[in-house]
């Protein structure tokens, strides 16, 4: 059946239907504020809405953030917290510190493109991006994806901000470089904290997850300043541990 889009979605509005949205890409894809030339050929933001349906703004009720609990990319383009090297389709040198990481990422996560075959660059949680896409986006609340990923490590780090590499100038928060040369020239500043090297992937409940656990969701709300209301710790659809929303 083909309808006006634009007239269908209002009267769902206006008539009191529940409107679910969902993005294809993330933020830093988006045609005018991602890391262009590596970005998509739409809006990927909330902004996406109004463009794209004919929603007005004042028609969004929340707007809810879904980030990995670690940072993936596909393709080339810039990646401060990156971690894979040419083995496992990433730009760092081969073996160089912490690709061990980026690999166990990947490996574990199942971070290769289903479609394509390609394998997904990973690193470090970058919370200055995510106060980027925040500021942008203005979500309500966050949903983090596969904390399980991170159960076997020692350690894990949370990239806090950016500062660049030859001043040592930290950037202001919630800024991202605006060309491809200035975001090469930053570097990111972490925080490193303890791994809670078990199993949560029977979690049911917040209360369920290790307390290492929970110190690093709650560092991550602080630092994005957005509270986190789901926790994915497994595959499986029922696998999402609700902290309230």
């Amino acid at each position: 059946m083909i309808v006006d889009g634009v007239h269908f979605v209002n009267d769902a509005y206006k008539n009191g239907r529940k409107i679910i949205t969902e993005g294809a890409n993330a933020a830093l894809l988006d045609l005018d504020y991602g890391t262009y030339p590596y970005v998509t050929s739409s809006t990927t933001t909330v902004g996406g809405v109004s463009t794209g349906l004919g929603l007005s703004p004042d028609k969004i009720d929340c707007a809810i953030g879904v980030v990995k609990a670690y940072t993936t990319r596909v393709g080339s383009g810039p990646f401060p917290t990156e971690l894979t090297d040419d083995l496992c389709g990433g730009d760092l040198p081969r073996g160089a510190p912490g690709t061990e990481i980026g690999r166990h990422l990947q490996e574990v996560g199942a971070e290769i493109g289903v479609t394509t075959g390609r394998k997904r660059r990973c690193g470090w949680f970058d919370a200055a991006l995510m106060k980027y896409s925040h500021m942008i986006n203005g979500y309500t609340s966050i949903n983090i994806t596969k904390l399980d990923i991170l159960d076997d490590l020692d350690e894990v780090k949370i990239a806090y901000a950016y500062k660049n590499k030859e001043t040592g100038e930290r950037l202001p928060d919630g800024a991202m470089p605006s060309t491809l040369e200035e975001l090469a020239m930053v570097e990111p500043e972490y925080e490193t904290l303890p791994g809670w090297k078990q199993d949560i992937t029977n979690c049911q409940t917040y209360d369920d997850l290790p307390e290492n656990a929970k110190v690093y969701v709650s560092r991550i709300e602080e630092l994005v300043g957005c509270p986190v209301s789901w926790i994915g710790v497994g595959a499986k659809r029922e696998q999402m541990v609700t902290k309230g929303f």
